[in-house]
C-alpha cells in the first residue's frame, strides 16, 4: 500500500497551531505516512511538533466560511488545535489523518521504518526469553522443566513457543489439559519464591461446562506442582456469581472434588468493556474546566478508577500473602487469563521480588508477563479515551497496571530503581510508540509478521538511550524485603502526573518536581554511600508535602 493514496492534501501554509500552555503558532503544516509535522519558522528560530499519527485517538473537524478548525485528541491524552485557512484543504487534512492514524495492517505501522542510532536490527530483540530464565534458576531443575510443546504455537496461540511446567508432566499431558483450558492457556509457572520456593502460576478458565466436565490431565498437571502434603491457592479473579454463570456458555471453574489439594477464592475484578468506560469517565472528570470542586468529586468517584486499583493492589496482596507469610503455591486465572490475571500476577512479584523493582527487572517482568505472555495489546490499546468509536475489545489493563505501579513508588520512594518518567513512557508507547515491542497481540503474531527481524525493542533503547538517567530513581536504596501496599483509601491517589499531564498548572507543576528532584539528587551524589536511608527519606517527604500541596493547587 501506498501512504500517498490517503494523503489529500500533503502540506498547508499559515497554519495556527494551539497546544497546552504555549501561545498560538503560524507555520507549515505537514502529513506524511506516519507523522504530522508543524514548522513555524518565522519566531526567530525553529519550532516545531512531531506528531505520530497512530498517537491520535479522535478527531474533530468544524468548517467556518473559507476556514475549518481541526480538534486532534491523542491517546496520551495531550489535546492540540489547527485552524486551517481553506475549507477544502481543513477537510482533505482531517480525512488524510483519519485514515492514515486507524491503519490496521501492522507491517505498516511507523516500527518497520524507524531506525534509532543506538540500536541496530543485528542487536538482541529483547531483554530476556523462557530458556533464559529457566537456565538463571537452578532452585527449579529438580522439580520443574523447561517444555517446547508449544513451539509452532498449535497447543496455544497466545502463548509463547516455551514454557516452565512441573517436571513430574509431560508433553501429551499439557496437550490434552490445554484443551480443558480456554484458548488453550494451561497452567505455567510464572514466578518462584527465593525464601520458600512457593510458586505462582497463571491459566485462563477451566471448560467445565454446564456438565461440569472433568480433565484429569489438568487436574494431575496441578497436583504436580504440590506436594501431597501441601495446600495450594487458586485465586479466580471474578466473583462466585460471574464464575458460576461462566458454566453456561462452557467456563466455569475448579471443583473441590477434583482438585482436593487446591482452595478456591473468588476476588472480583472488573476488566473490557467496564474498565474501559471508567478511564472515559475518568480523563473527561480531568478535562473538566468548571473548577467546581464538588462536581469534580463526584466524577472522580463515579469513574470508579481508583476502586480498580484498590481491587487490583488488594489482590495482587492477598497472592503474595499466600506465597510469603502463608508458604502456599498460588494459581491465578480469570477467564480468558490476559487481563486481570496478568494483572494481578505481575503486583504481586514486585510486592515480593527485589529483582523485578530494578530498572532492567522491572522491564523483563513486563517483557515475559505481558509482551509473551499473550496481552493482546494490539486489540486493548488501539483506542484510549477519546475515541468516539464503538468499544470493542478495547481495555486499559496495562494501563492499570502502571498506575498501580505508581502507587507503590509513591509509598515505598526509595525500594523501587525506576522513576515515575518510565511509567510515563510505557503508557505512552503501549498505545503509540516508534518500536515493534508492543505491536500485535502474541508472539504467533509477531514471528509470522517478522516484527523482531524488522523492528526495534523499546526495552533495549530505554537501557542504553542517552536519556537512561531520567529513568532512575536518584533514592533507590535495594532492599530484600517485600513490600506491602496500603489500599486504604488516604493511601491511593490519583496520578496526576498521567491524568493531569496537559491540563491547567500541569507545566509548573512539572518543573517544580524537576527542581526539586535535581535538588535531592545532587544532594544525594554529594552525600554518596555515606548517606543513610533515613536522611534520604527526610528529602523525599519534603519532596511529597510540596508536590501534594502542587497537586491540590492543580485540582483547584
Amino acid at each position: 500500500m501506498e501512504f500517498s493514496e490517503h494523503i489529500k492534501t500533503a502540506n498547508v501554509e499559515d497554519v495556527v497551531l494551539k497546544l497546552p500552555f504555549q501561545p498560538p503558532a503560524t507555520g507549515t503544516l505537514c502529513v506524511t505516512g506516519h507523522h504530522l509535522l508543524f514548522s513555524d519558522r518565522k519566531e526567530g528560530g525553529i519550532r516545531q511538533l512531531l506528531l505520530l499519527l497512530r498517537n491520535i485517538d479522535a478527531v474533530e473537524k468544524r468548517t467556518t466560511g473559507s476556514s475549518g478548525t481541526i480538534i486532534i485528541k491523542c491517546k496520551d491524552l495531550r489535546i492540540l488545535q489547527l485552524d486551517i485557512p481553506g475549507m477544502e484543504e481543513c477537510l482533505n487534512i482531517a480525512s488524510s489523518i483519519e485514515a492514515l492514524s486507524s491503519l490496521d495492517s501492522v507491517t505498516d505501522m511507523y516500527p518497520f521504518f524507524h531506525r534509532p542510532r543506538e540500536l541496530s536490527l543485528n542487536d538482541p530483540w529483547g531483554l530476556s526469553s523462557p530458556e533464559q530464565d529457566y537456565a538463571q534458576t537452578e532452585r527449579l531443575w529438580d522439580r520443574w522443566r523447561l517444555s517446547k510443546v508449544n513451539s509452532d504455537f498449535s497447543v496455544c496461540p497466545s502463548y509463547p513457543g516455551a514454557v516452565i511446567v512441573p517436571r513430574a508432566v509431560d508433553d501429551d499431558t499439557l496437550i490434552k489439559a490445554a484443551r480443558f483450558r480456554q484458548g488453550g492457556r494451561f497452567p505455567v509457572l510464572c514466578y518462584c519464591h527465593q525464601k520458600n520456593s512457593m510458586v505462582i502460576m497463571r491459566s485462563s478458565q477451566p471448560m467445565t461446562g454446564a456438565n461440569r466436565k472433568r480433565c484429569r490431565e489438568d487436574e494431575l498437571l496441578l497436583q504436580a506442582v504440590i506436594d501431597e502434603s501441601e495446600l495450594g491457592y487458586i485465586i479466580d479473579t471474578r466473583s462466585a456469581h460471574q464464575a458460576h454463570q461462566a458454566r453456561m456458555t462452557g467456563g466455569g471453574f475448579e471443583s473441590k472434588s477434583c482438585y482436593r489439594s487446591w482452595r478456591r477464592m473468588h476476588r472480583h475484578m472488573e476488566r473490557g468493556k467496564v474498565l474501559q468506560e471508567s478511564l472515559i469517565k475518568l480523563v473527561e472528570a480531568c478535562g473538566d474546566t468548571s473548577h467546581n470542586m464538588d462536581r469534580w468529586l463526584s466524577k472522580l468517584e463515579n469513574s470508579k478508577w481508583l476502586t480498580h486499583i484498590h481491587t487490583a493492589l488488594s489482590t495482587a496482596g492477598l497472592v503474595a500473602e499466600c506465597v510469603e507469610r502463608d508458604a502456599h503455591s498460588v494459581l491465578v486465572h480469570g477467564s480468558e487469563g490476559m487481563d486481570t490475571t496478568l494483572l494481578v500476577t505481575s503486583l504481586a512479584q514486585l510486592i515480593l521480588d527485589p529483582t523485578s523493582r530494578t530498572l532492567r527487572g522491572f522491564l523483563q517482568l513486563i517483557e515475559k508477563d505481558w509482551v509473551q505472555a499473550g496481552h493482546p495489546f494490539q486489540q486493548r490499546c488501539s483506542r484510549s479515551a477519546h475515541s468516539h468509536a464503538r468499544l470493542r475489545q478495547e481495555c486499559p489493563s496495562f494501563l492499570l497496571l502502571l498506575d498501580c505501579v505508581w502507587q507503590l513508588w509513591r509509598q515505598f520512594p526509595l525500594a523501587l530503581e525506576f522513576s515515575e518518567t518510565l511509567l510515563l513512557r510505557l503508557a505512552q508507547d503501549a498505545y503509540a510508540s516508534d518500536y515493534g515491542t508492543f505491536l500485535c497481540n502474541n508472539e504467533q503474531e509477531r514471528c509470522a509478521l517478522g516484527v523482531k527481524e524488522n523492528t526495534h525493542c523499546l526495552f533495549q533503547f530505554l537501557l542504553r538511550c542517552k536519556e537512561r538517567e531520567q529513568y532512575i530513581n536518584p533514592l533507590y536504596e535495594p532492599t530484600e524485603l517485600a513490600i506491602w501496599p496500603s489500599v486504604q483509601p488516604q493511601s491511593l491517589q490519583l496520578w496526576t502526573g498521567l491524568f493531569l499531564r496537559w491540563t491547567e498548572y500541569a507545566e509548573t507543576m512539572n518543573k517544580a518536581r524537576e527542581e526539586i528532584w535535581t535538588i535531592v539528587k545532587e544532594h544525594t551524589e554529594r552525600n554518596g554511600t555515606e548517606e543513610s536511608t533515613q536522611t534520604s527519606l527526610n528529602h523525599y517527604n519534603t519532596f511529597t508535602v510540596m508536590e501534594n500541596f502542587m497537586d491540590e493547587l492543580t485540582i483547584l
